[in-house]
């Protein structure tokens, strides 16, 4: 009787042990997925800030050489 008591513990344990491993792997998958999305969303939004910059430089540079062509044009025209 001693010994199918101790088997029967030797399983309970086994068991437990095996429901807490299946816990942290999914824990730990979890946790892998949270961090890849938030790398995904962290990346997205750095090329959008940079593609932001870009489209902003380049209207202010567009502004610029149309302003300075219009009154060169302009100061040939009444020259």
């Amino acid at each position: 009787m001693r010994m199918q008591d101790s088997i029967s513990e030797f399983e309970l344990a086994f068991e437990q042990e095996a429901a807490l491993e299946r816990r942290r792997r999914h824990q730990l998958r979890q946790r892998a997925v949270n961090r890849s999305r938030a790398r995904r969303i962290q990346r997205t939004e750095q090329r959008g800030n940079v593609a932001f910059g870009v489209l902003v430089i380049a209207l202010t540079l567009t502004v610029v050489v149309v302003t300075v062509v219009m009154f060169e044009a302009l100061a040939w025209l009444m020259g």
